[in-house]
């Protein structure tokens, strides 16, 4: 056999074994791949709880809907918000004291159901592309909104997105645990929380889980993980 087919059987054996460690390597990924996202996604077997983890790993069940939602008073809401019972006296009682001391605290947005959610996250999507959504919107069922326990709130600036620049957001942060509120989605956590910084994102789990992730600077997450949920 001459030294040239040689040499092309010694190529083609070298493109062959290139092409099956790549495609073997491609499996493997594909495959981890998947093992992760099934394991990722987690259907959430007791959503009432008060200190329920809602996140891109735990989903809420599609027909979920709190059986205690009550529209919080209008003086302190933009337009018709629901809560759950328990969240909503908290917050109200909130933006009461608030107000004795000239500060205006006003919700905008509270119980999302699944459906509304679904529309909202496409909408980011469509419009601000796919890794922005991800990191400033929930997907359906991994929203805390449809917990009826998270609320969005704005101050005497008149927008949300703004509320970090308005005089009362120094106030909520340093007393929203006392009303049993954390910031959800801290400045410098967003790779624990999955999403950016939203300063105008408060979740209700109770005065005595709220203070304590308050002075220990532990995220909802970080508490979860740490107790095996």
């Amino acid at each position: 056999m001459s030294t040239f087919f040689i040499y092309i059987i010694y190529i083609n054996m070298k493109v062959f074994k290139f092409l099956y460690f790549t495609f073997l390597i491609f499996l493997i990924c594909l495959f981890f791949s998947n093992c992760k996202r099934k394991e990722r996604i987690i259907i959430i077997k007791e959503p009432n709880k008060y200190d329920v983890l809602v996140n891109k790993k735990y989903k809420l069940p599609e027909d979920y809907i709190p059986n205690d939602l009550e529209e919080v008073n209008i003086n302190y809401a933009y337009e018709h918000k629901y809560l759950r019972h328990e969240a909503k006296i908290a917050f109200e009682n909130m933006a009461y004291d608030a107000s004795k001391l000239g500060y205006k605290i006003i919700l905008v947005s509270a119980y999302r159901n699944y459906q509304y959610q679904q529309s909202l996250y496409q909408e980011y999507v469509d419009t601000m592309g796919i890794e922005y959504a991800k990191m400033c919107s929930a997907e359906a069922g991994h929203s805390e909104h449809q917990t009826g326990l998270a609320l969005d709130i704005m101050g005497s600036n008149g927008d949300y997105n703004l509320f970090s620049e308005s005089k009362e957001f120094v106030w909520v942060k340093e007393n929203a645990h006392k009303y049993g509120f954390i910031l959800r989605y801290p400045e410098n956590k967003t790779k624990i929380t999955g999403f950016k910084y939203e300063p105008w994102h408060y979740r209700y789990v109770g005065t005595t889980l709220a203070t304590y992730l308050y002075e220990n600077d532990l995220t909802l997450d970080e508490y979860k993980e740490k107790s095996n949920l």
